[in-house]
């Protein structure tokens, strides 16, 4: 894997990024320090084999010790910097073509200097190009082939050097051997990550569309109730108000309001308050038609849309809903406890706007509280 290793960052572009958030400067600390101890161990890898060609007496043992020195302080000198946090000031923040170009430089002047065994260094060489291929970015990765090109140009055809594959001797040819399969083991390690990075996205994606669902149900939603809020309910009469003109059907709408609720609040307390009107929402979604909107207007007050209606079925349908809730036992909330609610009732006139059609029907809503409360009034 040799310094291919030190490629593995998401691929950014260079560039300054002044203020790294302190979370994420974290994870890639410890990301760019996994991936470098990789790339020291690579290096140690091939250092070994290159032990072993000494052994065979193909090559001296300096050149692994050598090697292994050099590799050793690449490592080191890439993990000062990624642990000072001087790569955080860069939006490439694994130091991606940095790494790639020393490595690119080290591993082309081995096979110049040492090209007996010049194959493993170009070996290691390609494997590295394919991890830089496979995070850095389009224009970083055709920077990298050209430097890439020109140092195969000028190995092979700028000199004389006679880059070659030891295979004389057993020996050799067992150390050969080992060289190719690591080789293919590093390119089966590129493949692995590269599915388990896109198994990643993939799931990130998923959570990140539904998060972004979660946020759009929040943003038309009433946290406390679950009913549509202002915002939401009032774009939900405009739709209804012009499918209702373009279909020539009827369409209703009712205000409702929970009676002293005030009081209710001043006596049991604003946590009862809330789980009353808990329960109030959960009730009517659960009694009304699923083309009814039902949302919090304000406070106590809700509106419920009923498409399709007529001011009279309107109204019987809330008077249905309104012995509903006088019915259920609100006792369990607190003794003595008892919950009713008024209604304003009223159908769209032809080309009558949203506000003046809930002024009508907060005018109906008004009546029902002035004859007496847990009543239905239309207007």
């Amino acid at each position: 894997m040799g310094s291919a290793a030190s490629v593995l960052p998401d691929p950014t572009a260079g560039g300054l990024d002044a203020t790294p958030e302190p979370k994420n400067w974290s994870r890639r600390a410890i990301r760019r320090r996994q991936m470098l101890d990789l790339v020291g161990l690579s290096f140690l890898i091939d250092s070994a084999i290159l032990l072993l060609y000494a052994y065979a007496g193909t090559i001296p043992a300096s050149v692994g010790i050598a090697y292994c020195w050099v590799g050793l302080l690449f490592t080191g000198g890439f993990i000062l910097l990624s642990e000072s946090g001087l790569t955080e000031r860069f939006s490439d923040h694994y130091a991606a073509v940095p790494q790639a170009s020393v490595s690119l430089a080290i591993l082309l002047g081995f096979a110049f200097c040492v090209p007996k065994v010049g194959f493993l260094f170009l070996c290691t060489l390609f494997i590295n190009f394919g991890f830089s291929s496979l995070r850095a970015t389009p224009r970083q990765t055709a920077a990298l082939f050209i430097a890439l090109a020109t140092g195969m140009v000028a190995l092979f055809l700028m000199t004389d050097r006679p880059v070659s594959m030891p295979h004389e001797t057993h020996l050799e040819r067992v150390a050969t051997m080992l060289v190719f399969v690591l080789a293919l083991g590093r390119c089966m390690f590129i493949g692995i990550f590269s599915s388990s990075q896109r198994e990643s996205l993939y799931r990130s994606s998923l959570q990140l569309k539904e998060a972004y669902k979660r946020i759009e149900e929040l943003a038309e939603l009433d946290e406390l109730t679950g009913a549509f809020n202002r915002r939401c309910i009032m774009k939900r009469l405009d739709d209804e108000i012009a499918r209702a003109r373009r279909d020539d059907a009827p369409c209703s709408v009712a205000l409702i309001d929970l009676d002293w609720f005030k009081q209710i609040n001043d006596v049991f307390g604003h946590p009862t308050g809330d789980e009353v009107l808990r329960t109030f929402a959960i009730t009517m979604f659960a009694n009304i038609r699923s083309v009814d909107s039902f949302g919090r207007y304000g406070g106590e007050e809700f509106l419920l849309i009923l498409p399709g209606s007529t001011a009279s079925a309107a109204e019987r349908s809330l008077e249905r809903l309104r012995a509903i809730v006088a019915g259920l036992d609100w006792s369990a909330f607190s003794p003595g406890m008892v919950i009713t609610l008024s209604a304003g009732v009223t159908a769209l006139k032809p080309d009558e706007t949203a506000d003046a059609l809930l002024a009508r029907a907060d005018s109906a809503l008004y009546a029902a509280k002035e004859r007496g409360r847990n009543q239905i009034a239309r207007a």
